[in-house]
């Protein structure tokens, strides 16, 4: 276990030394090779108490030496999650590129690293860290697979306005961070996850976002959205960058709700207007019945020509399946316009927990194909670590 905890800590440490040679004279080599030999360590609490010297802080001079603190912020978790994935496709479709017949077995995986950090006790500061090798096979899964360098996925902070108000800011995050759409389908495709609003519900996740919730009452909240490229030289709120923007209301009951959701999405230059409608409904008693989910969205844009769009999905979810929770879904393989012929995609999945930090998913899936006489199946199992 010590050999473990120094594996995991010293690399730690050289990382953050890297960046930081020009401060070099402030850091305590001694102190950083003796974070080794801690005998507890707890990413969400201190060093141990009983440890002599004074940690190191991570402070906006770089590493220093703080005499007037006895750990890292008390505030400050870490979690850490790991998706492995085998599986294989058959037939000639997005997933595989070959030939139909191939149904060749692939292993990928995901990796994730959660930091948040509180300073008021009500707001909160999110930093999402991601790598994997997800493809092939996987591309259906929700799996991490930018890079298989840790990179940064997003950063956020959200903070309260006032008792019914929630304010949030942030880079490479969904513009819909606060947004409540209704739907308690949890599937892991990639496809059906969205609930048939993708687009409405501005779930892109990338360039400079900001929102804001507010709690109306009576089960009722409402929400706004923004995102565009604020790393792109056209800059902010221009005619000339990409912007998006949207709103949401939503209503909560104990056992249903809805939301509508809108958005204008521009890209390069074309405005397309998006509407969504969910819904859920969830047994008020465990009777075997299951959870049902549905959405409609549709999409508008102002190129001539172009028609307009629609998607859908409906999903079923038994969260009291035996030991797991049963999943069976389907829906549009994306938004179709009315003189086109819809494709759709179903899946099912069974998520078991073998224990709290361990989840095994098997999962199948059947997505429709126009380019080939065969449809992709893809087979699959899921295991996911939490710690």
């Amino acid at each position: 276990m010590k050999l473990f905890k120094s594996l995991l800590v010293a690399p730690a440490a050289l990382g953050l030394l890297a960046p930081l040679a020009s401060n070099a004279s402030d850091v305590n080599l001694n102190d950083i090779s003796n974070y080794s030999n801690v005998e507890d360590i707890e990413f969400s609490n201190s060093f141990n108490d009983s440890y002599e010297s004074s940690p190191l802080i991570a402070g906006g001079e770089g590493m220093v030496h703080d005499h007037d603190s006895d750990s890292f912020s008390s505030t400050t978790t870490a979690s850490f999650s790991t998706d492995m994935f085998i599986g294989a496709v058959n037939g000639k479709g997005v997933e595989t590129g070959v030939t139909d017949g191939d149904e060749a077995v692939e292993a990928y995986y995901g990796f994730q690293i959660d930091l948040n950090t509180s300073f008021t006790g009500e707001d909160s500061l999110d930093i999402s860290l991601d790598a994997g090798n997800s493809g092939g096979a996987a591309t259906e899964l929700d799996l991490n697979g930018a890079s298989e360098s840790l990179t940064v996925d997003g950063v956020s902070y959200t903070f309260p306005v006032g008792d019914k108000m929630t304010v949030f800011v942030g880079d490479n995050t969904d513009a819909s961070l606060l947004y409540s759409t209704a739907c308690v389908y949890g599937g892991p495709g990639n496809t059906l996850d969205d609930c048939g609003a993708k687009e409405a519900a501005l779930g892109s996740g990338s360039g400079t976002a900001a929102g804001a919730s507010y709690d109306i009452g009576n089960g009722f909240t409402a929400a706004v959205g923004y995102s565009g490229n604020g790393s792109s030289a056209s800059g902010l709120l221009t005619k000339e960058g990409d912007d998006a923007y949207g709103a949401q209301l939503s209503y909560a009951a104990d056992s249903y709700g809805a939301s509508v959701s809108y958005a204008n999405i521009e890209t390069v230059g074309v405005d397309t207007t998006h509407w969504a409608l969910n819904g859920y409904w969830t047994p008020t008693e465990a009777a075997g019945f299951p959870s049902i989910s549905a959405g409609y969205e549709t999409s508008d844009s102002e190129t001539s020509g172009v028609k307009d769009k629609t998607q859908y999905f409906v999903g079923l979810q038994w969260d009291e399946m035996g030991p797991g929770t049963l999943g069976l879904a389907m829906g549009t393989d994306g938004a179709f316009a009315d003189n086109v012929t819809e494709h759709m995609i179903y899946e099912a999945f069974y998520s078991y927990p073998v224990n709290d930090g361990m989840t095994v998913t098997p999962y199948v899936y059947v997505r429709e194909e126009a380019s080939t006489k065969t449809d992709d199946t893809g087979i699959a199992v899921k295991t996911s670590f939490s710690f």
